[in-house]
């Protein structure tokens, strides 16, 4: 490179970082949620093209399976959805138009798994001829991400009746700080319509939260049809109240198409009375039902059989095996399940491992790593697979104990990141931090990110948004943005989190206001960005 090419490079990279010092000095009118990497902004607008395009030159993806085009055709829907623009309407004013976005996608494959690349660059000059908007991306999932920036970035004009780009110019450098941002659904305690959980994921790509973690069943239903084992949902709470495979699939594609995995939960072997339902053989006894019979070798047949049938819907190369809350005494208290204890040299707590262990197994040969609950690290936590990670929910600290001994983590401590606890405010989301005490590189990589859970035990289609949201949001800011990024004080993110929650209400998501906890209904008349 020259003197004169390097000169250049320099001067732009000063020029870049005085403006995202520039703008974080003046974050009170940044309005985009998650805070990205790093960002400049200027104060000009520019009107959106009534024609308002999709370019794609230069991309090396072919999108033939059209998830490019789709996003672009979402983004037009949301960024139109808060006022009807009225053609019609004839105003003198000249203001410069974007004629569209220009997306450059670098790789030519759609695979979404664990760890796809998701960043993005996003670009919006001010003037040009004619002016585009330019998005480069990694993958087309990067690419996604940053229609969703693109489209915070839009308003409705009152006064020309059409929609804007505000601050303008925008150079957005932006990825995800975590590769693993779920949010846990539970339709075993109420049965979730499709509906509603296709809404779910709607509102998580708008937060770029990619993990649906699906607890599909538990001790109450098991809604799901297994091809294999078809009385298995016999569980359900009633005939209308099931899913069918090609709903599961429905979720899964659905899904798929906005960059999010679907990990399917199946939880053994405790939380599994409705599994006998079907198939009473596998309670221990008829009035000691749960956990399944670890002396059968029905129970790892029926469990083989699911995880093949899982095989062909869920395509997320993690399974989540449960193993939490495990009473071993209706094991020996049977007497047939007792003896057999003893012939194989077991008590409640080794059968625990042994089960674990045997399930663990048949997931590996079906292709898939495991996830499990803590506790059974905590009990037997040299045992488990070297490709088993750890979820988090009892409390601090596990993670660091995961960490150090090698073994992946996905933090979900229940004091800070449960939604079904209400009273739990959306600063103590926001301040909850994955790494706390893990200061080792190689085990903060051990840390493949966190999970807000929405157990369904009070929760049903009725009330569901309000209470994921806005507190969900609070949690993908903290596992989306860079540390140095992250409000040391919550209260400095709370204006653009208000704004974050008036926009998802705008899109017909029912985010509740930012004062109290979860279901919080707003205190009085007033503006939904002061609620």
């Amino acid at each position: 490179m020259g003197k004169f090419g390097l000169r250049s490079v320099l001067l732009f990279a000063v020029v870049v970082h005085i403006l995202v010092i520039s703008a974080a000095a003046d974050i009170k009118n940044l309005k985009i949620w998650p805070m990205p990497l790093s960002v400049s902004y200027g104060h000009r607008n520019l009107q959106l093209s009534n024609e308002f395009v999709l370019k794609t030159e230069g991309s090396k993806y072919p999108d033939a399976s059209g998830i490019l085009k789709e996003g672009f055709s979402r983004l037009l829907d949301i960024i139109k959805a808060a006022h009807v623009v009225d053609t019609n309407f004839s105003y003198d004013g000249l203001s410069p138009v974007l004629k569209g976005i220009q997306a450059v996608v670098l790789s030519p494959s759609d695979e979404l798994q664990y760890g796809v690349d998701e960043s993005y660059n996003l670009t919006i000059p001010e003037k040009g001829n004619p002016a585009f908007a330019y998005l480069t991306a990694k993958t087309v999932y990067g690419a996604l991400h940053g229609f969703q920036t693109f489209s915070q970035a839009c308003h409705f004009n009152l006064t020309t009746r059409s929609i804007e780009v505000h601050q303008v110019p925008w150079t957005i450098v932006d990825r995800p700080r975590f590769s693993y941002r779920g949010i846990l659904i539970d339709t075993s305690r109420h049965y979730l319509p499709l509906p509603v959980i296709l809404k779910v994921i709607d509102s998580m790509a708008y937060a770029k939260l990619n993990v649906l973690h699906w607890h599909i069943v538990d001790t109450q239903s098991f809604p799901l049809e297994i091809p294999s084992f078809p009385k298995l949902w016999n569980g359900a709470y009633s005939s209308s109240e099931r899913y069918t495979v090609a709903d599961a699939s429905e979720i899964v594609r659905y899904a798929g198409r906005r960059g999010i995995n679907v990990l399917a939960e199946l939880d053994v072997p405790g939380h599994a009375k409705s599994w006998g339902i079907g198939y009473p053989s596998l309670w221990p006894s008829k009035n000691c039902q749960e956990p399944l019979d670890v002396s059968s070798d029905f129970t790892f047949k029926l469990i083989d059989g699911i995880l093949s049938d899982f095989s062909k819907i869920f395509k997320y190369k993690f399974v989540h095996l449960g193993g939490d809350e495990v009473d071993t005494s209706c094991w020996t208290l049977t007497p047939r399940i007792s003896k057999w204890l003893k012939q194989h040299r077991l008590n409640g707590t080794s059968a625990y491992e042994y089960f674990v262990l045997r399930a663990q197994k048949i997931a590996l040969s079906h292709g898939y790593e495991i996830i499990n609950w803590e506790e059974t690290f905590n009990n037997f936590g040299n045992k488990l697979s070297p490709k088993t990670i750890v979820h988090n929910w009892l409390g601090g600290g596990v993670a660091q104990q995961v960490t150090a001994a090698g073994l992946r983590c996905i933090v979900s401590n229940q004091d800070k990141w449960y939604l079904d606890h209400i009273d739990t405010t959306w600063q103590d989301f926001y301040s909850n931090e994955p790494l706390t005490n893990i200061t080792k590189p190689e085990q903060q990589r051990l840390v493949i990110g966190g999970e807000v859970c929405m157990w369904g035990e009070h929760i049903d289609g009725s009330n569901i948004e309000t209470t994921i949201w806005p507190r969900a949001a609070a949690a993908a800011e903290r596992l989306w943005t860079s540390y140095d990024n992250i409000a040391k004080n919550p209260e400095q993110a709370a204006r653009r989190l208000a704004y974050f929650r008036c926009l998802l209400n705008q899109r017909g998501v029912a985010s509740g206001p930012l004062t109290g906890g979860g279901r919080a209904a707003p205190d009085e008349p007033g503006s939904c960005y002061e609620q």
